[in-house]
């Protein structure tokens, strides 16, 4: 079957009164995307019964399958099970197998289950049980009656994304495959890159991110970072990983100078971390002008002996010069203090005070790494962008310039080796 269609549907006031961001959609179109399945229709509904009745009967009245997210709490604005029951017309039954997992949870965490939780156990009679492993709130499986069509699949999940991610990969992905026939194992690898812009990117991997592709390679943005989804639909898990490992390998003969890593939560710190723990060395790093990335991305590993530590300060950029360039011996003194083998420097992250929510022209941003051997490296460039995502490109561009020089410091150190008698 083809042209298979979807709706993603999120449920909550908090939604609708834009007081939380709604990032499961974005999650699960790229998901059903993968899936070859067509998603026509987002669907945003508050915590009232009826409105939630109407939201469900239209969408699936309009698409194959329906993907929604939130209000399968135990409150009473959780409405998502009785909205379900009254588009399919069945009662609401409990489910034993559902209440002993949630009543499980609560006594390994030492605590009592309220009673209003056994709500969370209710399913419309016929429907099917999708099992949260992380949390109390099990998902609803559902199929609604069309005239003159297939049945429509309704499936229900927990607003909260870890739970709602891990249910949909596990449950809800071979679901729909089996329910249309495809084959029934699906893998994802997630290949990450910096230096290159989308539409470089996509000239470069030509027909490689074409949708009848497969696998399938999908292609996203976000803060200058380009992220290649492959997807693999096989027989079984271990067809799933040879055809990704084809890909893999194809993606990178064509662009793998750019490519720092793989996972979907990688990024370029976790790149470098891993580079100096193999050659167990440290870094530290001094930022100049109106941001801390680089900080603030290394605090998050926690405690770690490849980072110690970060200088920053704001509208002083004439300190990149004496700490790199003007007064060495200033330099060797701030890596002899920290212990460190390794300085990075920022020179300068701009102010974003600006009165308009445009792009910041491209100004001149300077680069300088400083090795064990006391060498300082040095590079510049012209970067700018909107301001939501113009520090956080300096930052990144900073760690690919430090990953450049540790390959090329690799690569001599090679070299000198393979010419030693």
């Amino acid at each position: 079957m083809t042209n298979l269609t979807a709706e993603v549907v999120s449920i909550g006031d908090e939604m609708t009164s834009g007081a939380r961001l709604d990032t499961n959609a974005q999650w699960l179109s790229q998901r059903l995307g993968d899936l070859g399945i067509d998603v026509q229709f987002h669907s945003t509904v508050g915590d009232t019964l009826q409105h939630n009745i109407d939201v469900f009967r239209t969408a699936a009245e309009r698409v194959d399958f329906v993907v929604a997210t939130g209000g399968l709490g135990p409150t009473r604005d959780d409405l998502t099970r009785q909205a379900l029951a009254a588009v399919v017309g069945q009662p609401l039954e409990l489910r034993q197998s559902a209440l002993d997992h949630i009543t499980s949870l609560f006594s390994k965490r030492n605590r009592e289950m309220p009673s209003r939780n056994e709500v969370q156990a209710m399913f419309p009679v016929g429907s099917q049980e999708i099992f949260n492993p992380q949390g109390t709130a099990p998902g609803v499986d559902v199929a609604f009656d069309r005239q003159g069509k297939r049945p429509s699949r309704v499936f229900a999940l927990p607003g909260v994304p870890a739970e709602m991610k891990r249910m949909f990969d596990q449950t809800v992905a071979p679901r729909i495959l089996e329910s249309v026939g495809r084959r029934s194992h699906i893998e994802h690898l997630v290949m990450k890159f910096f230096g290159i812009g989308e539409s470089d990117m996509e000239h470069r991997l030509g027909e490689m991110i074409s949708r009848d592709r497969i696998p399938r390679v999908g292609i996203t943005v976000s803060s200058a970072t380009i992220s290649l989804r492959i997807t693999a639909m096989a027989d079984s898990p271990e067809q799933c990983r040879e055809l990704i490992r084809g890909t893999r390998q194809e993606i990178l003969d064509r662009v793998g100078e750019l490519h720092f890593g793989d996972g979907e939560d990688f990024e370029q710190y976790h790149a470098v971390r891993r580079e100096l723990d193999r050659r167990g060395q440290s870094l530290v790093s001094l930022e100049l002008g109106n941001a801390a990335k680089l900080a603030g991305w290394f605090a998050s590993l926690g405690k770690t002996a490849t980072y110690r530590g970060g200088f920053c300060f704001a509208d002083l950029p004439e300190l990149a010069a004496v700490f790199a360039v003007a007064v060495p011996s200033a330099t060797q003194t701030l890596l002899e203090k920290t212990g460190a083998d390794w300085l990075l420097v920022v020179d300068a992250y701009p102010s974003l005070e600006v009165e308009a929510e445009e792009p910041l022209p491209a100004a001149e941003v300077r680069f300088v790494v400083v090795g064990p051997d006391g060498r300082t490296f040095s590079t510049t460039s012209r970067l700018g962008g909107h301001p939501a995502i113009v520090h956080a490109r300096i930052g990144k561009a900073a760690l690919a310039w430090f990953r450049t020089v540790l390959a090329r410091e690799s690569s001599t150190a090679d070299s000198a080796a393979a010419t030693t008698p």
